[in-house]
């Protein structure tokens, strides 16, 4: 059985000095939350961000857990910009995990792909990609992985209609009892 990972939260000080005098002037923030850190940059800063907590010997965030994004379009605060994809790692040898927030422009939602750092990264950006619309350069196979390949929109978007556009009565509806498919409403 493997040894199990003991959170060390005073290992949080030596994360934050490190993080910030390799970002410098391209971290535009942190904020510390119950267990964690979270680093703000802008998109095209995360890879590095995320090469240097994975290969820095004394960090060592090995351990990919997951990815998601935020859109802030009417969010009462003020973000950097309107998306933000947020990637969260764990470092067995320190025993603390941090969270990498990469604000990405809504008039081209890219940043640099992290699955040749990080294969777990692989499903989870394209659930970004089709549910926000993020793209992810250099990803190995960007398609939609929860909605139908022929979708249009990104339905997690703020702007997109509550409702739908009304792409959900050509949707083929399954019945229990038969499992034969209907057509749409």
């Amino acid at each position: 059985m493997d040894a199990l990972i003991i959170q060390k939260p005073e290992n949080q000080l030596t994360l934050i000095a490190k993080v910030e005098a390799h970002m410098g002037e391209r971290l535009l923030g942190r904020e510390e939350k119950s267990h964690y850190h979270q680093f703000k940059v802008k998109g095209a800063d995360a890879k590095d961000l995320m090469r240097f907590l994975r290969d820095d010997a004394s960090l060592g965030f090995s351990y990919f857990i997951d990815a998601t994004a935020v859109d802030y379009l009417r969010y009462p605060i003020a973000q950097p910009e309107r998306y933000a994809v947020i990637y969260t790692l764990l470092s067995p040898a320190l025993g603390v995990r941090a969270q990498v927030k990469a604000f990405v422009p809504e008039g081209a939602p890219r940043m640099p792909s992290m699955t040749d750092l990080f294969a777990g990264a692989n499903w989870t950006e394209r659930e970004v990609w089709d549910l926000y619309g993020i793209e992810f350069l250099g990803h190995p196979g960007l398609t939609r992985i929860l909605m139908p390949d022929d979708y249009e929109g990104h339905p997690l978007r703020k702007d997109y209609p509550l409702k739908g556009r009304g792409e959900r009565g050509n949707f083929p509806v399954y019945h229990a009892t038969t499992q034969k498919p209907q057509g749409g409403a």
